[in-house]
């Protein structure tokens, strides 16, 4: 199965929906809620899900500091645009 989001678009909507008023989640919420809703099926490299909202939302050479800001060690943010 062919994922219909990019992992950067499913965190997306999972922080829009976990946390309708601060759009803020730990990793672990985040990969939950992706998991849940088969939003991400189709995964390669064996890495826990958790870890690759991490690597994604944080160290992907900073590709996407436009999208997330990162709150803590365990937590990120939807940024806001104006």
């Amino acid at each position: 199965m062919k994922n219909l989001l990019s992992l950067h678009e499913a965190i997306v909507v999972a922080l829009i929906n976990i946390d309708k008023e601060t759009f803020t989640a730990s990793f672990l919420d985040i990969a939950r809620y992706i998991d849940k809703r088969g939003l991400f099926a189709e995964r390669k490299g064996g890495i826990d899900l958790a870890e690759q909202v991490k690597l994604r939302s944080t160290l992907s050479s900073r590709q996407y500091d436009y999208l997330f800001y990162q709150i803590d060690d365990t937590h990120i943010q939807l940024r806001k645009h104006s």
